[in-house]
């Protein structure tokens, strides 16, 4: 079985893009000339002992540390994929404690999930086993909304329009904006406000969100559960990193700094660029990467 090949079509029939999909076939590719030249012995197509050797061959080497980070990025999806196929039986790879750490005082880097992890949050809490809906509701508004956790909170029964699909949002100072809302999201409101939310005693609250206690669910319980799920995931989650993934993506994908502003509901352009032009010059230089 030609291995690479497997992986590449496992990502390709998983509906990655073809840039995506590139990237990480490469990065899979020099890891195992690295193996072939370095590790000849090594049995497995990949090992936790494997992975720190080639790991510490790429900070030996100076390879910067955005491009080491996106290699085990690569890595990690490719101890996935081996996982899946039964081809190995360990989970090598952690990604909050191998990724390279920036030094102190080096240039800013937005923390935000990579495309790769984003597909790992939703992919949990789309599992009804485990996640209630008002839950995995949570996770796509922020996500797919960029709002605060507190606004998140405090948004009522009344922001959300079904017939143009915008929600209105009560910001700091105040402040008033409108989000447009996916048709998925969207969906996914309805089933829960006809589903969970209506056998609550407190389904005649004002608020979306509703706990067991309360008639609003307060933002400690948002920021306690995510740091709860964090380590099934793998991921260090946090309200805020949901408002950061969201900025980041839209920006990459092309969105107008404009737009994106407006939908954070910052007071100005500049706060926006100020924030977050440093994660698109990162992601510039990783696609510049891949030639």
């Amino acid at each position: 079985m030609n291995l690479l090949k497997e992986f590449q079509r496992w990502l390709v029939e998983d509906g990655k893009a073809k840039q995506t999909t590139d990237s990480y076939v490469s990065d899979v590719k020099q890891f195992q000339l690295y193996l072939t030249e370095k590790v000849a012995d090594e049995q497995q197509p990949l090992s936790r002992f494997s992975f720190v050797r080639y790991k510490q061959h790429l900070l030996d080497h100076e390879f910067k540390i955005s491009t080491i980070n996106k290699k085990v990025n690569s890595l990690k999806v490719f101890n996935d994929f081996l996982q899946l196929k039964g081809l190995v039986d360990g989970n090598y790879i952690q990604l909050r404690k191998d990724r390279v750490q920036i030094a102190s005082g080096s240039e800013q880097v937005v923390e935000a999930l990579t495309d790769a992890e984003v597909e790992r949050v939703l992919a949990f809490v789309g599992d009804e086993a485990k996640v209630s809906i008002r839950n995995r509701l949570i996770v796509h508004t922020l996500l797919y909304t960029a709002v605060r956790v507190s606004e998140l909170v405090h948004i009522k029964l009344t922001d959300i329009d079904s017939l143009t699909s915008t929600l209105v949002v009560r910001g700091k100072g105040g402040k008033v904006r409108e989000i447009g809302i996916r048709n998925d999201l969207m969906e996914l409101i309805k089933v829960y406000r006809v589903g969970e939310r209506k056998e609550s005693k407190f389904h005649e609250s004002e608020y979306l969100f509703v706990s067991q206690r309360s008639k609003i669910m307060h933002r400690d319980a948002v920021r306690n559960w995510l740091a709860k799920v964090s380590d099934d995931i793998g991921i260090k989650l946090y309200p805020h990193i949901f408002r950061r993934t969201c900025a980041t993506l839209l920006l990459t994908r092309g969105v107008p700094i404009v737009t994106v502003s407006k939908i954070l509901g910052h007071h100005s352009v500049d706060m926006t660029s100020k924030l977050y032009i440093l994660t698109s010059r990162k992601d510039k230089q990783l696609a510049l990467d891949l030639l």
